[in-house]
């Protein structure tokens, strides 16, 4: 099967196509990486990528309770005990690069950290903290033009900061409604300015940070995940959107970056991405295209044998199933998670969930 092959990604050399996505998991306690992460990210690195969780650029991006970051020395450091429980076990590992945004609660941050997003407009609803429990999201503070250098320049910090942490490379988060995203989106962003209004206006964030990400540590280590059609965290879908995520496809396909990850959460109740608008973006970009969303084994042989995907993505399946690529290479029953622990502190539902024994033999 071609699930099982070799794919050549860009200088490194991955096992098979299996990438396993990047899952917040909320265990980074002090938005430090410790041996817990390490123990659980070792544990799937039969995987041929693993993409972190999302993991904070600056102070200012910790949004949710207990991410990790890469903007400390202690960081690095707690990563450097991931990249290397992966790497002995021969699996590659990019750092996922996750401003939250708006999508924040001041609670949540150290203190001297703002919750900082495009334009000044409150995400509705509420979001967990651990001094407060449940909280409405904060209110942010719209980034100055003034500030925008150095909020890209926080990502190009990180991104230095994962290659000294030892990781093969780093992913943008461009998805589900994060700062990237926040400014992609007409829901998000009602700037007046170079970043706001025309399609090449809003485009300009992503594509800028990419660029001086590229500059820093190499396009081959520098990839974006991007999630066309999504609602999560108030995201609207607006006329003209097809045209818009081509464009921006384009131009990071002229960078020639590792790869451009795209998310279909039609599984999950999202609206679905059309396979038309997937096709024209993998065109577009010209390189290695991850295929997400919903995917088991057999739908995602099919994605490899039609050209769809260079890569396919699995999240769920991974949390509780640790022996992944095992398990599909032996048909052997998924196990199911536990969505209960998904985001609580300590190993219970997170690195104790067996592997098969019929896998082990």
């Amino acid at each position: 099967m071609k699930l099982f092959s070799e794919y050549q990604l860009g200088n490194i050399t991955l096992k098979n196509r299996i990438v396993m996505a990047p899952m917040t998991r909320s265990r980074a306690i002090g938005n430090v990486p410790n041996d817990l992460m390490a123990t659980y990210y070792g544990q799937r690195a039969t995987a041929g990528l693993i993409i972190s969780e999302g993991t904070a650029p600056s102070a200012n991006a910790l949004g949710y309770a207990r991410i990790p970051g890469l903007f400390s020395q202690e960081q690095v450091e707690g990563w450097k005990k991931v990249t290397s429980a992966v790497h002995a076990k021969g699996g590659k590992i990019f750092a996922q690069l996750m401003h939250t945004g708006r999508a924040s609660h001041s609670a949540n941050l150290p203190e001297g950290a703002t919750v900082v997003a495009p334009s000044a407009l409150q995400l509705a609803g509420e979001t967990w903290t651990d001094t407060n429990g449940m909280v409405p999201y904060t209110v942010p503070k719209e980034i100055p033009t003034s500030d925008i250098d150095a909020t890209q320049n926080e990502f190009v910090t990180a991104a230095k900061n994962a290659i000294a942490a030892g990781f093969d490379g780093v992913e943008l988060h461009g998805a589900n409604g994060y700062l990237i995203e926040q400014f992609l989106n007409t829901a998000t962003n009602h700037r007046t300015d170079n970043y706001g209004g025309s399609v090449e206006n809003r485009n300009r964030f992503a594509i800028e940070t990419a660029q001086k990400v590229v500059a820093a540590i190499g396009a081959e280590k520098t990839a974006i995940r991007l999630s066309p059609y999504g609602v999560f965290n108030a995201i609207e879908i607006y006329d003209g959107i097809d045209e818009a995520f081509v464009q921006l496809a384009t131009e990071l396909g002229k960078l020639k970056i590792a790869y451009l990850h795209i998310v279909d959460h039609s599984s999950q109740g999202a609206p679905t991405v059309p396979q038309e608008l997937k096709t024209k973006l993998q065109q577009a970009f010209g390189g290695t295209f991850i295929y997400s969303g919903g995917l088991d084994k057999a739908s995602a042989e099919a994605v490899l044998q039609d050209g769809k995907g260079d890569l396919v993505a699995f999240g769920r399946p991974f949390l509780a199933n640790p022996d992944l690529v095992a398990r599909f290479e032996n048909n052997v029953e998924l196990a199911q998670p536990d969505y209960t622990k998904l985001y609580t502190p300590g190993a219970d539902g997170y690195s104790d969930y067996p592997v098969a024994a019929q896998t082990v033999a």
